[in-house]
């Protein structure tokens, strides 16, 4: 059975910023994919995981759990996010190997119910080893979602220009124009 249109407004940021954009404002009503196990089953055909991981109450609650942390980790302070994010990563770990193409890292879990969680909350170590301040809110007024930066100069400020980036300049416009 094909799954559902993902109906989230960004997609594709890496792994714990798209694990925190499941949850979003529409028209001022915060919409949240992961309210159930259909959103699950969207979020994870999204991010190509739903081959090992079954759209379960288990893999939703462990992802819920993971999403808190990570808010935490990217709104409030590192003393208070550290343990919610080392709770998460707990249930997982790196297994190094040597293949027949070389050297390998694959990530192993004594649950696997745990591996979307932690592999969202190993990709946000990765980001800030990366370039911390280039994790970001959005600044459109009322969006919640959240983006890596990866513009050369390092100065985007909206999700998407598309929609919150002209919804600000529009406002700003519109200011402009009232004054005269």
């Amino acid at each position: 059975m094909p799954s559902a249109r993902d109906p989230r407004p960004l997609t594709g940021e890496p792994l714990a910023l798209d694990l925190l954009n499941t949850r979003w404002n529409r028209e001022g009503v915060t919409q949240d994919l992961l309210a159930g196990t259909e959103g699950l089953a969207v979020w994870l055909a999204s991010n190509g995981l739903t081959g090992a991981h079954p759209a379960d109450e288990d893999v939703l609650d462990h992802l819920r759990e993971a999403r808190e942390a990570l808010r935490i980790a990217v709104h409030g302070s590192p003393g208070e996010a550290a343990p919610l994010v080392d709770a998460v990563l707990a249930h997982g770990r790196i297994r190094a190997r040597l293949t027949a193409a070389g050297p390998a890292e694959e990530p192993e879990f004594a649950d696997p119910s745990w591996g979307p969680a932690w592999l969202a909350a190993r990709s946000y170590l990765e980001l800030i080893t990366r370039a911390p301040e280039r994790i970001r809110s959005c600044s459109g007024g009322g969006c919640i979602l959240h983006f890596f930066d990866t513009s050369r100069n390092g100065t985007r400020r909206w999700c998407s220009m598309a929609a919150c980036g002209n919804r600000a300049k529009a406002s700003r416009h519109y200011a402009r124009s009232k004054e005269n």
